[in-house]
């Protein structure tokens, strides 16, 4: 299976490549937005589009993708889900619609579709590589309340329960790998 990720956090795109990579897939990312032209010139099997994609959204990639590529999967990944992003995407054509942080066996099926055949090595990887550490499940969850506060730090702060000075420092870490 050919595999395209689209995703501005480059430390999930690595974990990505080397986890699909692994499981069989050949697999080819983009950190930064790329020109449409250039994703359809080299067409994939399935697309995983990132929501908030640095400054652009992964939904405006949605419908240019399927209409170009129509027998493409289209998925959109995201840790900032609602129901309207969601109705939006399937809207425009995308084929599922996962929240991060999204369990390896569920993007798995997920890039599979209704294909029953696993992947190359699915069953020998390892499940704890599937799971977050709890560094990674509390990194996750700032960043989703922080975003619900349109960025305001003392809100969040108080809504999570720790000083801001700490929220601030917790911030100013990189994502837990």
């Amino acid at each position: 299976m050919k595999l395209t990720i689209l995703d501005d956090d480059e430390i999930l795109l690595r974990t990505l490549q080397r986890r699909l990579s692994a499981a069989g897939c050949q697999v080819r990312t983009y950190a930064t937005p790329p020109q449409l032209a250039e994703l359809i010139a080299d067409p994939a099997d399935v697309w995983l589009l990132d929501l908030r994609f640095g400054d652009v959204s992964g939904l405006n990639y949605v419908a240019p993708l399927r209409e170009a590529l129509p027998d493409s999967r289209i998925l959109v990944l995201t840790g900032f889900a609602s129901i309207a992003t969601a109705v939006q995407a399937v809207k425009l054509g995308a084929d599922d619609y996962l929240t991060k942080p999204v369990d390896f066996a569920v993007l798995l099926q997920a890039l599979q579709g209704d294909k029953a055949v696993p992947l190359a090595n699915e069953t020998s990887s390892d499940d704890s590589e599937a799971l977050l550490s709890t560094d990674q499940m509390e990194w996750e969850h700032i960043q989703r309340v922080l975003a619900q506060q349109d960025g305001n730090i003392s809100q969040t702060a108080r809504l999570l329960g720790m000083h801001r000075r700490t929220l601030q420092r917790k911030l100013l870490k990189h994502r837990p790998g």
